[in-house]
Parts: structure tokens; C-alpha cells; sequence
């Protein structure tokens, strides 16, 4: 019975009964050891099991946290059955990572992750094969065999001890839980044990039991006690449960005294310990081998424990005086302690050769067929001093590891080799693979650490390489450009004469970083290096070293000779882009290139290529920087709801893989819809609005979100403030605020201070003429428009209008509609402003823009024309949420939910309650009456993912 949690078990069946309704949820139970985490999830299982509700439990295991996937195998052993069930892709990287496919090739973690999505929503779904309704552990409630509910419960405790691969990908589905019917509780101690982050999953965190509780508990378990001894027990317990039933029994076998025992005066986990262990001492020797045995084992494998336990002199009826003292139980074949303190404290108290000789027992008790991984870990812990053979089968263990895509699992594991191995040049190797393998971990700061130890003792350039770009990625997501071009470019150099393709390509990225930082004497210092190199140019490399002096150049305010070396690069990407004849994180960072030449079409087309090659390999890594940069080029081109489906989504992606660098600048970017949209609340909230002049380089879209917030507002003196202060920041050199030209232009002219921006204009106009572009010549004439005389400023805006006509900028050719509406108006040709006023306004209210929509319907007014704002029903698309819009333009195409789960990272089932919410907003019935629908914005029909979702109209087609 449990004690005091009426409020925690409430909390929990509430989750269970919306799940039964189809709701789905998640909860993380957060305490100290021994304060009934386990106890809160037994009845939870309970609650589900009477009414009927599918259940899959699992508990974290010490010894098989580094083994990766170790915890989903756990979980999900009793139904893989249900494996090829799964869109093939997902099936097959589940089946590599749970070791059903020997050899397959390991896939993204996150792939995985998903994978795990589509099982547990199939399992929820009552139309699926009959699941076992019981849990897997010594708790489980009687199996059930009444029709189970269209729900699932999934109970995870001791998550702490989960390995990393298993943690990863069950945390990806908890936060993608929406409308399956799924509820995942995950239970972690707080202290004294591996930290279990779970960020954007609530928690619950369990409190001592009042003292009304833990006099209840007390009169269970101690009720032959003195009232004073029990009183005594209660204050000094904290109100741990733990506590409160173990200290009695401790106290009855003579290990306390009946009087203080002082528990406030340390840390509650280290007196139970001395608890337990004062217990472990009082047992004969051969139940204690047995014991620190079974504890070293953690998998409560009796054979194995026995056969170790043989080779030290005990048997398995040794187990006997254990058993009476409920330390330890045998139950359905297996060893189980009584709780995790008392195997921590079997283990810490044993003296280290006995800890030491217990492993070496296990290693050579293990079967060899099959238990390599767990042979190799026991061999380690037995290994006291450097040993070529327990390292190099270590090195095997991370081999199986990296074949499944336990990445988390390869780093301790080559971390451990590199430890034991006796030879400096394998020792290096080793931390090398380790620091290689915590990178793709997303253990950006640990990879940092280990690639750092072992850069000074390699040679290998391949290697040395690897780790460069290692070191540089982690100092480029903690900001510290300087430290990521400074790693690369003396890579580069030291590699030069034995790889100079790779060289080349280092010393383009050293480039890049330096240019994201804004420091022109590290630009320049740079360029001056890379000239040193004498690298020529690599046979079959890619114009690297030509497109880095480019970017230089365009930094010193040289586009006539910067720009071509950058169109080189580009178009050698375009040329091969069937060929995929380069990595993945080449041909993205060569694509980021269209800004600066202002290619918005090609590079909105290059990024949903890369696009539809992540969704294809589940290669959730560079998704997040692949959907920034076609965000960015939607919104170029004016194409606001496609952007802001694809930030909403890549920024749900970055924070959960943990790329805050790319979470921020997608924050940014969201901050710029809201602004166009008039959201001032929201916009200020994303962009995190502060002192401007600080903006970090990468973050400058939060800072001209506010600017251009402030310009759609007509708050022209705050919005030329905040366009200076970004302009100031170290961003300011970049091609995102050098496209913000004509909006500080028009701020500056509308405070009377255009003589202050005439430079600037002129600089923009150099580069517009040398990108080509017609879009950045009608921006540049729109500047002289505004920045000519007033009598003289008609030509102008008509040569911009002249050039809009075909740019594809639909937002920006509006803008300059309205400007020359003004102009017009304000030289008293009222009739003349009407037709750009209203064109303007058509297209504002179309892309959904009610600050500037409102702009033009007051100038409209001016001119002596009324037009009532726009409530009509041209654009159903506008009352679907972002993810609502994603799943329609799939389902319109002919998709199945479970392949659009698939392409949005969703359940299947969650892509059918998406659908039910958007039927009655577009006014159909179903899903046959989508595919009859035209969805008029045509942006992105090439998009492979259908994650185009412009601010369309939507009409009945003929």
C-alpha cells in the first residue's frame, strides 16, 4: 500500500484515463533513492492493468548502461513481432539497433527514435494484434485477458541507468507523443547516480511523507517497536520510505542503536548505504562472494552468477541467509535485489579484490557465443594496469556498438580501451574514435575533452583531421568562432602536404567560421595563411580555396571579386547534384551560399533537395541547419506560411538534438514571421529582445526581427535604432543584414535621415549589380527612390516596379507598390496611386501580413478609397495550424498517414488527428475530398518532404 501519495497517484491515473480517451502523455518521476519511485510506478501499473491497458515496462540496468540499446531491448523484447509492421526504413533501423539484423548499417540515432514512435502508436491502437497486458518485473500485476483498451502504458524506472542510445531515442518519442493513446513515465533518482536530462517532458518530483504517512508506514513495519525508537525513526528519516521500513529491521538485528542515528547529519543515500552494508557484514563469506557477485553481474542472470560464484568458492545455497534478511530474492529465474541501495551497498562495501576477482569470475563464466560486449566490460573492470588484449576487445565492443548506431556506447567504450592500452599511437587512435563518437553522441563537450587529449600524439592526417572538425563543430555550437577557425586552419596547415584535398576543404571552413564571427582581422589573417598553403588545386576537389580568398574579399566590400569564386563553388554543387559525389555537411554548407549571390530560387531548390535526403537516410543531425536555410530562402521570396512550417519544425528538431546554436537562429527567424504578422508579443519573446549591439554572430534574426517589427508598425525612429544596433553587433557584416539595406534605408528617410544610409545604399546597389539578380536591381532602385529628391523619385520607383515584375519576391515588390502609392499620392495624383495601393494590399493580405495589409488600406483611404478588411474565406489554409498545414499538402498528394508520419517524424496517429482537426476548417468530410482539392501556391511543388506550406489559397477544382 502506498503511504501519502494520494496527490502523485491522481496525478498519474488522470494521465491513464486521457489516454484511454486517445490522448497521449509523458511524466518524468524525479526523488532521492528510497523515497518510492518505484512504489508509484507499481501501482500505475496496477491502475492500468485493471483496466485493461496495454503494458510495456522496463528497468535501467547499471552494468548494461553502456551496451547500447540495452534499455529498448528491455521494453520491447516481447513485441519486435511487431517490427515489420513498420515503413521499411524504421524497420529496418530498430531492427539494427536492438542487434536483429547482424551487419545492417547503423542509422541516425533519431531514425530510431521514431521508429520506436510508429511501434508504441501501433501498439496503442486497440485494431492491433493482442499485446501482453503484464509488465516484465518482479511487480507486475496479473495478466489480464479482457480486450485491452485503445491505450499503452510504457513504465521505465531506474531511467538513470538507461544507456544513452536507449535514453535518446525513448525521449524522442515522449516529446512527439500527441493523440496515440500512449503515456510514458520514465522514474530517475536525482542524486548519486547518472544524470537522466529530459528536457520538455514535465516532471514530477516525489517529497518526504508528511508525518501523519510515515507514522502510517511505521506502524506497518515496525509496530513490535518502543513508540520512542519508532518516533526516533520517523524524525530522522527525512520521511523517506526507504528509510522508514529498512532502519527498524537494522535496528532489530543490532546494526543501529535505539537512539539518534543522526541520519540529518549526512546525505541520507550515504547512512542507508552504511545501512545495508553493516547488514552485508553481519553474513557468512561465501553469501557475501555470492552477493558482490550478483551485484558486479546486474542482470540478474543466475547461471551466470553461479558458474562465477563456483569459481570463488560459493554455491547458489549460499544465497539462504541473504534471502531471510529480504536483501536478495530469487524470483522467475532471476536475481533480484530487494531495491538498488542494497546491490550499490553489496558492491561499494566489498573490498576491491573482491570486487576485482568477482568480474574476472563473470568474464570467464560468460558464454563466449553472444556476450563479447559484456565479456569485454568485465575483463576491463578486472583489468588494474595497461593490457593490448581487454583493449583491443574492448575496441570489438565499440565496433558492435557503432554497427547499431550506439554512438554514446563507441565513445566509453574506446574512451576505456584507450585507458588500458599500453601503446601511445593505439592510445591516441582510441581517444580519437572515442571523441569522434561522443561528437555524433551529441556529447559536444566530452567530445571536445577527449579529441583535445589526443590530437598532441597523432600523426595519421585522416585522423587528425577528423578530430579538427570535431573540435571545431563543439567550439562553433558554444559560439567560440575564434577557437573553431584557429583548430581548423592549423589542421589544415599540418595536413597540407599529405591530404591537400582535405586541406582545402578545412581551410574553407576555418573561412566560414571566420566570417560568421565578423572579425576582419581574423578574415584577413586568414586569407593570408591560406595563400601560404600553396595547395594549387587538389585533384577532383571542389573550388574550396578560390571560394574562401571569394569570401574574404566580399568581407573587405569586393563583390566584383568576391562574388564569382562563390558562384564557382555554387554551381560545382548544382553540377553534381544527382551525383552526390560529397558528403552531406559539404554540399550543405555549400549551399548556404545562394544569399550572397542572391540565388533564392536554386538555393530554396538545393535545400529541399538535402531536405528529402535527410528524410530519406532519417538523418536528423543536419536537418535543422537544412531547414534554416530553406526557411531563410521562403522568406526571401516571400513565401512566409512555407517558412514558418519549416522553422516551427526545424527548431522542434534542434532541441531535440541538442543544437542550441541552430535552435536559437530558427528562434530568430520565427521572431521575423511574428514581426511580419504584427505578433509584437510573440515576436519580442522569440527573439529574446535585448541590447541589439550584442547579438551573437549566427543569432542576427532576432534583432532584425525587432527592426522590421517596429518598421511594419510605422515606428520608424525604433526600428532605425534597432537596424543600427544590429549593423553595429559582430553580425553586421553578414549578407542576412546586407539584404536589411533597403528597410534601414526606408526607416532612415522616414526620420529625416536618409543622408546618414546614402552610402550604404550605394553599397547595396555594387552588390545587387553584381549578383545579376532582377529582385536585389528593384530593391536597389527602390532605395534610390527613396534617397532622390521628392519631384524626382517617379522614374525610380517605376524601373523597381519594371524589375519586380517577374523577381519571384512577392512581399517586396508590395512594399515598393506601397512606397510608390505614397509618393504618388503625396504629388497629388490620387487616382494613379490607387491601382499600386491596392495591388500592394491584395498581396499583403494574401501573405497575411496585417501591419503592412493595414499600412496600405490607410493610404488606399487617403487617396478617397474605402476597403473594408478582409474577413472572406480566399484563404482556408490560414486557419490550419503549421503542422496541420505540413499533414494536408501530404494527404493531398495521396500519402498514407504512416507515410507521412514518416516524413514529419509524427505517429501515424497523430497524423489522423491532425487531419480530423483540419477537415472542418477547410470544410471537407474527408480524406477523398482533398486530393479534388488545388492548392494554388505552387511553391515547392518539387519539395520532396511536402513540408512546402505557403499562405495558399485553396479552391474546389473543376
Amino acid at each position: 500500500m502506498l503511504y501519502g501519495r494520494a496527490g502523485e497517484t491522481a496525478q498519474l491515473e488522470e494521465l491513464l484515463a486521457k489516454a484511454r480517451q486517445g490522448h497521449s502523455g509523458a511524466l518524468v518521476v524525479r526523488g532521492e533513492a528510497g523515497i518510492g519511485k518505484s512504489g508509484l510506478l507499481d501501482h500505475t501499473a496496477r491502475h492500468a492493468a485493471a483496466h485493461h491497458m496495454r503494458l510495456l515496462q522496463a528497468t535501467g540496468i547499471e552494468a548494461e548502461s553502456e551496451l547500447p540499446f540495452a534499455g529498448l531491448h528491455l521494453l520491447l523484447h516481447r513485441v519486435t513481432d511487431r517490427i515489420d509492421d513498420l515503413p521499411e526504413p524504421q524497420a529496418k533501423a530498430l531492427r539494427a539497433a536492438l542487434g536483429l539484423a547482424p551487419g545492417a548499417q547503423a542509422a541516425d540515432r533519431f531514425l530510431i527514435g521514431l521508429a520506436v514512435l510508429t511501434l508504441l502508436a501501433d501498439l496503442a491502437d486497440p485494431a492491433s494484434p493482442t499485446s501482453p497486458t503484464s509488465p516484465t518485473g518482479p511487480s507486475a500485476p496479473s495478466t489480464s485477458t479482457a480486450k485491452p483498451a485503445a491505450s499503452l502504458l510504457c513504465l521505465i524506472d531506474d531511467a538513470h541507468w538507461l544507456d544513452q542510445a536507449s535514453a535518446d531515442a525513448l525521449l524522442f518519442a515522449a516529446r512527439r507523443l500527441a493523440a496515440e493513446g500512449v503515456v510514458m513515465v520514465f522514474a530517475a533518482r536525482d542524486a548519486h547516480a547518472p544524470p537522466f536530462p529530459a528536457q520538455g517532458l514535465p516532471e514530477l518530483r516525489l517529497t518526504g511523507l508528511d508525518d501523519e504517512a510515515a507514522g502510517e508506514l511505521l506502524a506497518e513495519h515496525a509496530g513490535d517497536l518502543p513508540g520512542y525508537v519508532r518516533e526516533q525513526i520517523r524524525s530522522e528519516s527525512g520521511g523517506n520510505p526507504l528509510a522508514l521500513r529498512e532502519l527498524p529491521a537494522a535496528q532489530r538485528e543490532g546494526h543501529i542503536p535505539a537512539y539518534s542515528y543522526h541520519l540529518s547529519s549526512l546525505p541520507r543515500h550515504s547512512r542507508l548505504l552504511r545501512t545495508f552494508a553493516d547488514r552485508i557484514a553481519g553474513l557468512p563469506q561465501a553469501t557475501r562472494t555470492l552477493l558482490v557477485i550478483a551485484a558486479a553481474e546486474g542482470t540478474g542472470d543466475l547461471a551466470v552468477t553461479a558458474a562465477a560464484a563456483g569459481k570463488l568458492g560459493a554455491t547458489v545455497t549460499d544465497l539462504e541467509p541473504a534471502e531471510r534478511k529480504e536483501l536478495l530474492s530469487l524470483d522467475g529465474g532471476r536475481l533480484a535485489f530487494r531495491h538498488p541501495l542494497i546491490r550499490a551497498a553489496a558492491y561499494q562495501s566489498a573490498p576491491v579484490g573482491d570486487r576485482i576477482a568477482a568480474h574476472r569470475a563473470l568474464a570467464d563464466a560468460l558464454p563466449c557465443v553472444g556476450n563479447i560486449d559484456r565479456r569485454a566490460w568485465h575483463l576491463a573492470a578486472a583489468t588494474t594496469e595497461p593490457d593490448e588484449y581487454v583493449a583491443g576487445i574492448l575496441e570489438q565492443t565499440a565496433e558492435h556498438a557503432r554497427a547499431r548506431g550506439g554512438y554514446a556506447a563507441v565513445a566509453a567504450a574506446c574512451e576505456r580501451a584507450a585507458q588500458l592500452s599500453p601503446d601511445g599511437t593505439h592510445r591516441a587512435r582510441r581517444l580519437a574514435l572515442a571523441a569522434s563518437a561522443a561528437a555524433d553522441a551529441g556529447q559536444n563537450e566530452r567530445a571536445a575533452e577527449l579529441a583535445l587529449r589526443a590530437a598532441p600524439h597523432l600523426t595519421d592526417p585522416a585522423v587528425l583531421a577528423q578530430l579538427a572538425q570535431v573540435r571545431a563543430a563543439v567550439a562553433r555550437e558554444q559560439g567560440r568562432l575564434d577557437a573553431s577557425y584557429s583548430v581548423l586552419l592549423d589542421t589544415a596547415a599540418e595536413i597540407a602536404p599529405h591530404t591537400p584535398g582535405t586541406a582545402a576543404f578545412m581551410a574553407y571552413e576555418a573561412m566560414t567560421s571566420a566570417w560568421l564571427s565578423g572579425h576582419r582581422q581574423s578574415i584577413d589573417e586568414i586569407s593570408h595563411r591560406i595563400a601560404g598553403l600553396d595547395l594549387g588545386a587538389p585533384q577532383g576537389a571542389l573550388p574550396y580555396l578560390p571560394a574562401a580568398q571569394g569570401l574574404a574579399r566580399l568581407a573587405a566590400g569586393d563583390p566584383r571579386g568576391g562574388l564569382p569564386p562563390l558562384r564557382a563553388l555554387f554551381d560545382s554543387l548544382r553540377a553534381e547534384r544527382h551525383e552526390r559525389g560529397h558528403t552531406l555537411r559539404e554540399r550543405v554548407s555549400i549551399a548556404s551560399w545562394f544569399s550572397p549571390l542572391g540565388d533564392l530560387e536554386t538555393g530554396n531548390e538545393l535545400a529541399a533537395e538535402l531536405d528529402r535526403e535527410c528524410r530519406e537516410q532519417g538523418a536528423l543531425g543536419p536537418l535543422p541547419l537544412v531547414l534554416l536555410l530553406r526557411t531563410r530562402a521562403r522568406i526571401f521570396l516571400g513565401r512566409h506560411g512555407c517558412a514558418l512550417a519549416g522553422a516551427a519544425e526545424g527548431l522542434r528538431i534542434a532541441q531535440d538534438t541538442g543544437q542550441p546554436h541552430y535552435a536559437g537562429q530558427l528562434s530568430g527567424v520565427l521572431a521575423y514571421l511574428a514581426a511580419l504578422d504584427g505578433d509584437e508579443e510573440r515576436c519580442c519573446e522569440l527573439a529574446a529582445k535585448g541590447d541589439l549591439r550584442q547579438v551573437m554572430p549566427g543569432q542576427v534574426w532576432g534583432g532584425i526581427a525587432i527592426a522590421m517589427l517596429e518598421l511594419g508598425l510605422g515606428r520608424y525612429e525604433a526600428a532605425l535604432r534597432a537596424y543600427e544596433d544590429v549593423a553595429a553587433s559582430p553580425s553586421g557584416h553578414t549578407i542576412v543584414v546586407l539584404y536589411c539595406v533597403p528597410d534601414r534605408v526606408e526607416a532612415a528617410v522616414r526620420t529625416g535621415q536618409g543622408a546618414s544610409v546614402r552610402e550604404l545604399a550605394e553599397v547595396f546597389a555594387e552588390w545587387a549589380g553584381h549578383t545579376g539578380t532582377a529582385w536585389a536591381a528593384a530593391l536597389a532602385a527602390r532605395c534610390r527612390a527613396l534617397l532622390a529628391p521628392e519631384t524626382e523619385a517617379g522614374p525610380a520607383y517605376e524601373e523597381a516596379l519594371a524589375l519586380h515584375t517577374d523577381d519571384g519576391r512577392p512581399f517586396e515588390r508590395a512594399r515598393t507598390e506601397l512606397l510608390f502609392g505614397e509618393w504618388l499620392r503625396r504629388a497629388g495624383r490620387r487616382s494613379e496611386a490607387r491601382k499600386p495601393l491596392r495591388s500592394a494590399l491584395d498581396t499583403f493580405e494574401l501573405l497575411a501580413s496585417p501591419p503592412w495589409a493595414e499600412r496600405a488600406r490607410a493610404e488606399l483611404r487617403a487617396t478617397g478609397e474605402s476597403r473594408a478588411r478582409h474577413t472572406g474565406d480566399t484563404a482556408p489554409l490560414e486557419r490550419l495550424t503549421p503542422q496541420e498545414r505540413q499533414v494536408v499538402r501530404l494527404a493531398s498528394t495521396g500519402m498514407t498517414n504512416r507515410d507521412i508520419g514518416a516524413q514529419l517524424f509524427l505517429s501515424p496517429r497523430t497524423v489522423g488527428y491532425h487531419l480530423y482537426n483540419a477537415y472542418p476548417k477547410l470544410g471537407v468530410a474527408s480524406r477523398g475530398e482533398l486530393a479534388r482539392m488545388e492548392f494554388r501556391d505552387q511553391e515547392d511543388q518539387d519539395a520532396v518532404s511536402g513540408t512546402g506550406t505557403g499562405r495558399s489559397t485553396v479552391s474546389a477544382s473543376s
